[in-house]
């Protein structure tokens, strides 16, 4: 299609370099230096998509980020939704298609690359217009360290969409020399196609960078797509421009209605005339000019409609002289066209009535209700704004430590006084840094601004047929109307806050920079009440969204979640193992042979476990080194039992607390000398166990003599399980005494196994003959090869996690995060016993004397058995004492938290926690599994070798 809406030159696009794309399925050409917004106009394409809750046509209403219409779902070069056709740069390829506010996430893993680079600066200058380019030339001469940074491709601001001059020459002459100047100097940074959406305390600003995403499928493999800067400066200069106001009128979102500013940016910038037959309304002057502009880029401006009663007269001479009607003390009333506005209704304006209405056919109908100053970032920063009732807009207040707003951002509009108000900022916020600061000699040159006419505040054009349906859109992207709006004050809401969720105005992926100020407006007018006193709703980052890729950078896949392995990891895999991930760790999980599925072979593993021996890798579990002259003593606080009289040589289970006396972790702790000490802790609660104890260490009991090391990857621990295990160890280890009187239970000893120094333990997490084989991870596949060589005559088997759960649960260990909740006490799970009654004090004690923790009904660890053996319980399945279902709500004992087969048993079981669980033991009680109410038994905990004579071997 060719590009009918295209000048044949001019604007800031190259063209001799055509690029092709497809949107909406169809193909169409662009220019270099397009954005997909303006070669959708280039070829006379206005609608977009259609909106979020109504389905009316929505099209391209600005050239900028403020946007609320034109949401895209680009697909190639890069899967990503919700993104706005104004700020998306064309590449050739580019395949898009409109959303009607909602995107989809992609259903293939982005290829892209993301980054992240801190830098550091004395001033921070966010917008490259004429205020931010004064500001950082003045800086930056005086030697200052600065940082520019500025959201579109080159720098300019507005510049970029008008035709002002500067110095006698195009504005845009001016602004080439002041970025080669500034390129040339030291210590100064400019950053282009890059947003700064947070401001943070301590001058901290994060920054987005769109480093590759204008070069679409020729960009380099090897450059991140995207990069977050982050950004610490001594000061930050805002200069980020305004954002032009809509009106609101009937019919008011029909594609073909435009930002006025928005269509000279298009005609500047791009070489692109939006339409043919143009129709201006306005309550401002800015708007005459891009009359002007388009009536002399060949477009037929048939009327300039201002709603004011004084016009300005330059400008009126101005049209007059290009044959435009202007009708001053007119409203635009309605608009005609389906998909695509084709006229519009104008009426007298007086005193707040309107007159008798006519029609100008158009198919442009641009709009200037004034302008917003974009004070986002200020706002964030904490700042204060004020309300400026001759701009309709609100303005920076008081100024705030460490920053400066320059340009329209303050409400400045003039070209002179962007760049006098840059400089000026500049030259103070040197002076409060203590750096050298000189002021210019002389301002650029600019030329005289023509005589105005104040701004006038119009929140919205009455409805010239009340009995019409309402189509006064405040929020476009929303569908959010006037009516809403006086829906929402009618039922009594007062602030714009509960407005704004009343009625979802600037929720949207624009954040409302068109219709949030305009909403405060109606919003006073409706309630009769001063909008200076009213206020805005709050300015939150991110100023534009941002992709969860770029926020992670780097930090995905395997840099946000690493995988460990264990040193024998090789082993599993060429074994067949299926592995579970547990703390960032591939344990094994079970190993199935011939075809069996994880049920099957579990129930293998587990009897040969009982019947002869297995073992696993244990290398998981959480190691931590304690040494130091108080390290019984730092123990002693931590654990609810006594560490400090641990026998070297011996080693004893333990249970940690929180303050509330709920159990946090449990492991083993061994005595390796009198001031040295190895305890582990549960695989999953590793890092966090050492966070909690260096906690304690370092702000809580910093007299401590103790230091503390992870030792986790260190040891390979192989547990070697079951009453064949000491005729394995026997024969890899000659040289240590395994009988039962030389080597008792929760002991260990140094020995050397299989050639190899280790440290081996007798310690039981199955309830069968164990020991733990802890050698250096370099040779833990040696060592577990030699182990399973020795335990190939007794039919040696290798087991995983899930076999451990079921061995671990048949004797009622708990597992920490299984059976507990942050809500479970050592009392609960039945080991008053672990409690110390020799220590004054440890973390977690005086929790226990709660009442709370001493009701009768709490919760207990128990064993639950169906009364149909083959029946397994789901975990998580509530248990219930009622056996047939009440009404709702039904009261609920507790739940299950292990469920399994077992092989020992022969049957079905599982552990729960019970209220009141211990006095129910020999009770039927029910857990309803889907529409049935399964009967079970309340056992004790411990289902297998209650006596321990297997453990004890």
């Amino acid at each position: 299609m060719s590009a009918t809406f295209r000048l044949p030159k001019g604007g800031r696009v190259d063209h001799n370099a055509t690029m092709s794309f497809t949107f909406n399925g169809e193909v169409y050409e662009g220019l270099r230096g397009d954005t997909l917004a303006s070669a959708l106009l280039a070829n006379g394409v206005h609608q977009v998509t259609t909106s979020i809750k109504l389905g009316r046509p929505r099209g391209i209403m600005s050239a900028g980020a403020e946007d609320p219409n034109a949401l895209v779902q680009v697909e190639t070069p890069f899967p990503e939704p919700m993104l706005t056709a104004t700020t998306v740069e064309l590449s050739d390829g580019l395949v898009a298609r409109g959303l009607p506010g909602q995107g989809k996430l992609a259903d293939r893993p982005d290829p892209s690359r993301y980054d992240a680079v801190h830098t550091h600066c004395d001033l921070l200058i966010v917008g490259a217009g004429p205020a931010g380019l004064a500001a950082a030339l003045t800086a930056a001469r005086s030697g200052a360290r600065v940082v520019l940074v500025d959201e579109q491709p080159e720098a300019g601001g507005s510049l970029l969409g008008i035709s002002d001059e500067i110095d006698g020459a195009p504005a845009l002459q001016w602004v080439a020399e002041a970025v080669a100047e500034l390129g040339s100097l030291p210590d100064v940074t400019v950053l282009q196609r890059t947003t700064a959406f947070g401001y943070y305390d301590d001058g901290f600003v994060l920054a987005l960078e769109k480093r590759t995403d204008h070069l679409g499928l020729d960009a380099p493999a090897h450059l991140s797509r995207q990069r977050i800067w982050r950004i610490r400066s001594r000061h930050v200069i805002v200069a980020t421009g305004a954002h032009e106001r809509p009106l609101v009128f009937p019919g008011n979102d029909k594609p073909g209605i435009m930002l006025a500013g928005s269509a000279r940016t298009y005609l500047h910038r791009f070489g692109v005339v939006a339409g043919r037959e143009v129709v201006v309304f306005t309550t401002d002057d800015s708007a005459y000019a891009a009359a002007i502009d388009l009536a002399d880029a060949g477009a037929t401006v048939r009327a300039v409609i201002d709603a004011r009663q004084e016009v300005p007269a330059h400008w009126t001479a101005a049209c007059a002289d290009r044959g435009i009607e202007v009708r001053k003390g007119h409203v635009v009333t309605g608009t005609s066209g389906t998909s695509h506005v084709s006229r519009a209704h104008v009426a007298p304006y007086v005193g707040g009535a309107l007159g008798t209405r006519d029609g100008i056919a158009c198919d442009l109908l641009l709009v200037c209700g004034g302008w917003n100053p974009a004070v986002h970032l200020f706002s964030q920063a904490r700042g204060k704004l004020r309300y400026d009732a001759g701009l309709g807009a609100f303005v920076p207040g008081a100024a705030i430590p460490a920053a400066s707003v320059a340009g329209a951002a303050t409400g400045e509009f003039t070209l002179r006084g962007a760049l006098s108000g840059g400089a000026a900022v500049s030259v103070q916020a040197l002076a409060d840094l203590g750096l050298p600061a000189t002021s210019p000699e002389s301002l650029p040159g600019t030329p005289a601004a023509p005589v105005g006419c104040p701004t006038m505040v119009l929140w919205s054009v009455p409805e010239a047929d009340p009995g019409a349906p309402c189509t006064r859109f405040v929020d476009l992207q929303r569908d959010a109307t006037v009516s809403d709006i006086l829906r929402a004050t009618g039922a009594g809401l007062r602030s714009v806050e509960h407005v704004k969720r009343y009625t979802t105005i600037g929720t949207a992926h624009d954040q409302g920079k068109t219709s949030g100020v305009i909403a405060s407006g109606i919003i006073a007018e409706a309630l009769g009440a001063d909008v200076a006193e009213l206020g805005t709703t709050t300015f939150r980052p991110p100023y534009t969204p941002v992709g969860f890729a770029a926020l992670a950078g780097r930090d995905r896949g395997t840099l946000h979640d690493p995988v460990r392995v264990t040193a024998i990891h090789d082993w599993h895999v060429l074994h067949g193992a299926e592995f579970e991930d547990v703390g960032q760790w591939k344990r094994p999980w079970y190993y199935p042979q011939d075809a069996e599925d994880i049920e099957q072979a579990v129930l293998r593993e587990c009897a040969a476990v009982r019947d002869s021996v297995g073992m696993m890798d244990g290398s998981t579990l959480g190691k931590i080194d304690v040494r130091g002259a108080d390290a019984g003593e730092l123990l002693d606080r931590l654990y609810t039992n006594l560490m400090s009289s641990l026998k070297i040589g011996s080693a004893r289970y333990g249970v940690m607390c929180g303050v509330d006396g709920m159990v946090i972790d449990d492991g083993t702790v061994i005595r390796v000398s009198d001031e040295h000490f190895l305890l582990t802790t549960t695989t999953g609660n590793a890092a966090k166990i050492l966070d909690w104890m260096e906690e304690w260490v370092q702000t809580e009991w910093p007299e401590l003599r103790v230091h503390l090391t992870s030792v986790t990857e260190q040891w390979a621990t192989i547990p070697l399980v079951g009453p064949r295990s000491r005729d394995v160890l026997a024969a890899v280890a000659p040289d240590l005494d395994v009988s039962k009187e030389a080597f008792p239970f929760m002991s260990w000893r140094d020995a050397t196994v299989a050639g190899i120094p280790a440290r081996v333990a007798r310690i039981s997490f199955s309830g069968e003959l164990a020991y733990e084989v802890n050698v250096s991870a370099w040779d833990g596949q040696a060592v577990w090869e030699a182990l399973w060589a020795a335990g190939e005559p007794y039919g040696i088997t290798a087991y995983g996690t899930e076999t451990m759960h079921v061995l671990r649960a048949e004797k009622g260990y708990p597992i920490i995060g299984q059976e507990t909740d942050a809500t479970v006490t050592p009392q609960d799970l039945g080991m008053d016993w672990i409690i110390s009654k020799k220590k004054l004090d440890f973390i977690g004690k005086r929790s226990f004397n709660r009442p709370e923790n001493h009701r009768a009904d709490r919760k207990q660890l128990v064993g639950l058995v169906p009364v149909d053996p083959t029946v397994l319980l789901p975990e998580g399945g509530q248990v219930v004492e009622c056996s047939e279902l009440p009404p709702p709500p039904v009261p609920m004992l507790g739940h299950v938290t292990s469920s399994y087969r077992s092989a020992a048993l022969g049957r079905t079981f599982a552990l729960a926690v019970v209220r009141s669980g211990r006095e129910r033991i020999g009770q039927t009680l029910y857990v309803p599994i889907e529409d049935e109410l399964v009967p079970v038994t309340v056992t004790d905990s411990v289902l297998f070798d209650k006596e321990g004579s297997r453990r004890d071997g």
